[in-house]
Order: structure tokens, then C-alpha cells, then sequence
């Protein structure tokens, strides 16, 4: 799974992704579907995205409820500063090193391995479980799950796995837009730059917006959130972050192109329009005195706030995440996070608050950073917890399909 490239931008490899979970899910009874993402749902003009978004379900019918399993199949890219190939899994003793480790091809294999148990020792399940391989969650305009929940294909319940191997109880998050500016100058040779009528330097141009910028950044971190934060961490804070910037060609030019990607991550309590806005205005503000300057922004990205996802179906997710980890009951704590994910849009899509968030998340697995690693317990750990959850003779007596009254 780390060696197949499915790292968003761009997103080429969903394709042989799906086909690989194909050939994996086959043996164990699913059938499975393709789902493509329609271009005009996705596509910008400039945006990172490119490929085809195919969503891979995966299910079988036996009768029983049916249970949800999400995976995002995409990674960040690579960043600078691996010291192994990211795209090559490598074992320390416990340790497996790989984009895409802990953030969640790990949570796939982790559930794969739950049943593969099951169906070699004949564990009777309560549920049939839904695979639900899906696109574009680290920050894409327009997210599998989102379609999917907007089609009507989602079961009533779901088990996320973009979450924490920690004794959590999720409360949810914050949501995160990425704006695309393009800063258009004029290019001449680089020794015409300094006369007059000599061409237009867009990176130049660009410094009172850039500065304009890191004042709103401080602005924006000021506003503080009510979602409960991790324990022992500060208080939740709205972020604006300066991700991505790329412009010029050569010393010899003039350059008159440049690219600068926003990261925006807004509190629950904030509104989409409002941050969006604020930051166009600091835009225009910035660039109206320059003659001959023109400035296009682009929406590329946009996961909304997932709202507290508690439901009928948590405390059994807590019983089995607690078995699967050794945890015990009273070590497990609410919190949200500043960290995104696509559930805001199911939420938004089906009405339905619930979501069960597990995973294989923890503060020193360097998710989205070089070196991402998981370890071979946590994934026997999780795997142990997903098979608990799903048998029929696990808390019984707390599960809301064996008994409605507790619905």
C-alpha cells in the first residue's frame, strides 16, 4: 500500500490503489464497486487536483446491519527531510516507517487483519461491514466521502479511521479551506526590470500581501475555540498559514507569475463566508495600489467542521477500543482538534450526527512529517478492537441494533 503513490496533490494514483484493495478484499467474501468523483465536482481552473477520484466500496449481504469502515486513501506528499525512501516500508523491531503508515494505510491493513481473524475462526458478527476506500481528504475541493454521503450510499453508522490509537472520546474539529493567489505581473529581461515602462515583478508585488498576511495570521489566533483541546495541550485556536508559494523562472527574467496557497482553519464556531472574506480583503487591500497588477483567487480546497459526532453506537466503540488497547474506562477523555476531517460534509449530507473516530493517530508518529511510522502492537491493537466491535457476542447488552431501546 506505502508503495503505490496516492499522495494528494495530486491524487494520480486512486486507480491502482482501488485496484490493489480489490485483490485484497476479494477472498473475503466483498464485492466491490468503483465510484468516481464527476470532474465538474472537483476540477479548478489552476487547482493541484488531476486523475480520475475513484472510490472503492466494498461490501457483502448477509442480512445483517450494515456498519461503514472509512479509510482516505490519499497521503500528503513527501516532504524534504526523509531519511528512507517514503514510498518503501521499512521495519525498525516494532516500528514500520512509511508515507502513509500511521495516516492510514496501517488502519486498513489493521482491519483487514480483524477479518481476516474472523472469517478463520468462524467469529459470528453482528454487522456486514462496508469498505469505504475514499479520495481527496487531505484538503481536496470536493472529497469522496462527500459524494458518497450526497448520493445516499452510506450505511447508518460509521467507523472512522482517520483518528487516535489514544484513549479519546472525539468531540470534532475544526474545518480548513485552501485559497489559491495568483499575482500576474509582466515579464521582461531582467536587466529592462529596473526602468521605467521595464515589466512588473509579481514576487515584489507580492511583499505588501505577504505582510499583510502575517498581521492576519496573528489576528486569527486569537480566536479561541470551546472544542475541549487534547489533554494537557492549549486551548484550540483558529490558524491561517502560509502553505505553499512558487514564482519566476530564471535570474534573467522579469517574473511575472506568482502562486501562493492559504491554509485557513476555522473554529466551529466561525463561519466559512466570513474567514473566506477576510482574507479577500486583505488581499484587494494589499494589491489595489500597484498599476497593472491583476489577482485571481481560487477555492481548492474546503473540509467543513465536524460538529461533537457522539451517538447510540459510541459507548460500544469505547468498550472495543478499550479491549483492543488495554485501556480502561476511566482513562478515556474528550477532545477536538485543529486537525480537519471530511465528516463535516456527511454530516452536513445525511443529518445524521454519529460518528465512531479510531485509528492509529499518536503525538510522536510524525503524520504528515518525515519519518511517519506506526507499530506492528498498535496495528494488532486496532485490529483487536475493530473485530470486538464487529462480533455479535461482544457488549451485547450495549449494542443499540441488539437492543432499540438503547438507540
Amino acid at each position: 500500500m506505502i508503495a503505490l503513490d496516492t499522495s494528494f496533490p495530486p491524487g494520480l494514483g486512486y486507480d491502482d490503489f482501488a485496484e490493489l484493495m480489490e485483490g485484497f478484499v476479494a477472498p473475503l467474501g466483498f464485492a466491490s464497486e468503483r465510484v468516481a468523483v464527476p470532474e465538474a465536482l472537483w476540477r479548478t481552473a489552476h487547482g493541484p487536483a488531476a486523475g480520475v477520484r475513484t472510490n472503492l466500496l466494498a461490501s457483502r449481504g448477509t442480512g445483517r446491519p450494515a456498519c461503514g469502515i472509512y479509510f482516505h486513501v490519499d497521503t500528503v506528499p513527501a516532504a524534504a527531510g526523509w531519511k528512507t525512501d517514503p514510498l518503501r516500508m521499512e521495519r525498525d523491531g516494532d516500528r514500520l516507517i512509511g508515507l502513509g503508515a500511521a495516516d492510514m494505510k496501517g488502519c486498513i491493513a489493521a482491519v483487514l487483519l480483524a477479518l481476516r481473524a474472523a472469517r478463520a475462526f468462524g467469529v459470528e458478527l453482528a454487522y456486514d461491514p462496508m469498505l469505504l476506500f475514499c479520495t481527496d481528504e487531505e484538503g481536496g475541493l470536493y472529497p469522496g466521502i462527500r459524494h458518497l454521503a450526497e448520493q445516499g450510499r452510506l450505511p447508518e453508522h460509521i467507523l472512522n479511521f482517520n483518528g487516535s490509537a489514544e484513549a479519546r472520546i472525539w468531540a470534532g474539529c475544526f474545518g480548513l479551506f485552501n485559497l489559491l493567489v495568483r499575482i500576474h505581473g509582466q515579464t521582461v529581461h531582467a536587466g529592462e526590470g529596473n526602468r521605467k515602462g521595464g515589466g512588473l515583478n509579481a514576487i515584489e508585488a507580492a511583499l505588501p500581501l505577504l505582510n499583510a498576511l502575517t498581521v492576519l495570521k496573528a489576528r486569527v489566533a486569537t480566536r479561541i475555540s470551546a472544542l475541549p483541546p487534547p489533554p494537557g495541550k492549549p486551548p484550540l485556536a483558529a490558524q491561517l498559514n502560509l502553505a505553499a508559494i512558487e514564482g519566476g523562472t530564471a535570474g534573467g527574467q522579469v517574473p511575472a507569475l506568482l502562486e501562493l496557497t492559504i491554509n485557513r482553519r476555522y473554529a466551529p464556531e466561525e463561519r466559512f463566508e466570513d474567514a473566506l472574506a477576510e482574507i479577500e480583503d486583505a488581499i484587494r487591500r494589499s494589491t489595489a495600489a500597484v498599476p497593472g497588477l491583476t489577482v485571481e483567487t481560487t477555492l481548492i480546497g474546503h473540509l467543513m467542521p465536524t460538529a461533537d459526532p457522539t451517538g447510540p453506537h459510541w459507548p460500544r466503540w469505547q468498550a472495543a477500543m478499550g479491549a483492543g488497547f488495554g485501556y480502561a474506562p476511566e482513562e478515556f477523555r474528550k477532545w477536538g482538534a485543529a486537525s480537519c476531517s471530511d465528516f463535516g460534509w456527511v454530516q452536513r449530507a445525511t443529518g445524521r450526527n454519529e460518528v465512531l473516530l479510531g485509528g492509529l493517530g499518536r503525538p510522536d508518529r510524525n503524520i504528515h512529517s518525515p519519518g511517519e511510522y506506526t507499530t506492528l502492537s498498535d496495528i494488532v491493537s486496532l485490529a483487536k478492537a475493530v473485530l470486538a466491535y464487529l462480533a455479535t457476542d461482544f457488549r451485547p447488552d450495549i449494542n443499540p441494533d441488539l437492543n432499540p431501546s438503547r438507540s
